[in-house]
């Protein structure tokens, strides 16, 4: 849809190369030249070139400059673009110019969208140091949790910003999340005036909410994987996502660290006694009324304080374009559909016994740590083997909820369980009924009819996984529990639902 049209827009010459560049908001200090790129710094009706912004990445998002909607009723435009790098990945801000000419900015980190507008406090912030994990904070008021606490850098920029921080110069993001869903952001952006950092205040929003006009013609949109010799074993290596951070070869499995780019001198990790996914990688499911594709998938293993015995599960990382990533779990919990929360949950107790979130109250089910395994695919952050993560799970039926605690991220996830049925006709693998089936298969306390199917439904399963175990080669590791497809460890109670690990994202 169209937007109000700015009462007046200021157009000069760029001084690096003559071509006009443009200014929409009145708020907007620096702009980036569409044609050679200049950074243009703007005082007054003068322009001055104060260097060159570096190449943007296409991080194969279906936003552009000028695409526009409509956000509280009102239409906004948007007109820059920031993109940043941090340890664990990359991710946009879009300035976006409200119909009343205030300026507000829409994060795309890697599918999952925040709407925000800058916000004032009569209070001193503290340094980006005091800001703790996992920790409370208020901010005018109001109670929120620290959800990350990130050292982060600008790597490219384009259209009219209303700050731009220098390119490449290192400061720190802190990520504040309220239990009512609101995402607040501590930029210490080293430009910024007064030396104190800027605050942004929004919710997680969906791109068809926003009712968008203008964006990337997918139709008309080559999206030609790289691809690159294996450092290993020498095998091709195609990169499908252009913001994968990790991939592994196909051929010998090693993980392949993206994170400096294709043309990098690519690090890379030998694993050994590979675990194989029951849905192979590129295959494309509708679950809950969404297509996804998946992208990767990861085996990890539990450990509960105490217990000298570990549990296993896997996780499928799924992709839409629109609606970013979700994690698909399957455990002896079951199968169950999960993503990262924008809103924070609230402990019930000093001890954890129990989470609130959005009206619902969970109990928790296990306290375990996690630890990746294996790999397959590609990861939007840096995965790596042998990353750990603490975890609480909780529970209210078949809703799910779920916290990974990192030195630098607290993530909560929330989501709920699916039949293992679902799962298979999803797919398309209805023929493999058999081996996904989880805890969703009726009790044994069901009627005669019932408790006579699955009696035989378990024994098929129990001597398909004896099958499938008997082929592991001597070179199966027993330390992961898992030579075969199977999910499950020795763990009665079931494996995590959280979904999640390592990485995460600027919001």
């Amino acid at each position: 849809m169209a937007t109000d049209t700015p009462q007046r827009i200021y157009r000069a010459p760029c001084p690096g190369c003559g071509a006009p560049v443009e200014f929409r908001s009145a708020q907007s200090t620096h702009a980036v030249c569409g044609y050679c790129h200049s950074t243009v710094a703007r005082a007054g009706e003068t322009l001055s070139r104060i260097g060159k912004m570096a190449e943007l990445f296409d991080d194969h998002s279906p936003m552009q400059l000028l695409a526009s909607g409509t956000w509280n009723g009102q239409g906004f435009t948007l007109v820059g673009r920031l993109q940043y790098k941090y340890r664990e990945g990359t991710w946009a801000e879009w300035h976006a110019l409200l119909a009343d000419g205030r300026s507000a900015w829409l994060s795309d980190d890697n599918g999952a969208y925040v709407f925000t507008l800058p916000l004032t406090t009569q209070r001193e912030l503290p340094t980006a140091e005091r800001f703790r994990v996992g920790g409370t904070t208020a901010i005018n008021g109001k109670t929120f949790s620290v959800a990350s606490n990130e050292t982060v850098s600008l790597i490219s920029a384009e259209g009219e910003l209303p700050h731009l921080p220098a390119l490449g110069q290192a400061f720190s993001v802190v990520d504040l999340r309220s239990a009512e869903g609101e995402v607040l952001s501590v930029d210490y952006g080293p430009t910024l005036a007064g030396g104190q950092p800027a605050l942004s205040l929004g919710r997680a929003v969906l791109l068809d909410d926003l009712k968008l006009s203008g964006l990337r013609d997918e139709s008309a949109k080559e999206e030609k994987g790289q691809q690159f010799s294996c450092p290993n074993c020498g095998a091709t290596v195609a990169v499908t996502l252009a913001s994968s951070k990790s991939i592994t070869c196909a051929s010998c499995h090693s993980i392949i660290d993206l994170s400096q780019g294709v043309g990098a001198q690519l690090q890379h990790a030998l694993q050994d006694a590979p675990v194989a996914p029951l849905i192979p990688l590129g295959s494309q499911g509708t679950l809950q009324g969404v297509n996804w594709q998946v992208v990767g998938f990861q085996n990890r293993l539990g450990t509960e304080p105490g217990d000298e015995e570990s549990f296993g599960w896997n996780e499928y990382l799924l992709f839409n374009q629109k609606r970013g990533f979700c994690f698909l779990v399957d455990s002896q919990q079951g199968w169950s559909l999960v993503k990262p929360t924008t809103g924070a949950p609230v402990m019930g107790d000093s001890q954890g016994q129990s989470a609130s979130y959005l009206g619902t109250r969970y109990q928790l089910k296990d306290v375990y740590r996690a630890q990746t395994t294996y790999v397959e695919g590609e990861f939007y952050w840096q995965v790596q083997r042998g990353q750990i993560t603490q975890n609480r799970d909780f529970a209210n039926g078949a809703n799910l909820l779920s916290l990974e605690q990192t030195p630098t991220e607290a993530v909560w996830s929330s989501g709920s369980l699916i039949s293992s049925e679902q799962v298979a006709k999803a797919f398309h693998l209805e023929g493999q009924q058999a081996l996904f089936t989880r805890s969703d298969v009726a009790p044994f306390s069901a009627n005669s009819s019932l408790r006579l199917r699955t009696v035989l439904i378990v024994v098929v399963v129990v001597l398909v996984l004896i099958v499938l175990l008997s082929r592991c080669s001597s070179s199966c590791d027993p330390t992961y529990e898992n030579c075969s497809s199977s999910s499950y460890g020795a763990r009665s109670s079931g494996g995590s639902y959280g979904g999640y690990s390592g990485g995460g994202g600027h919001k």
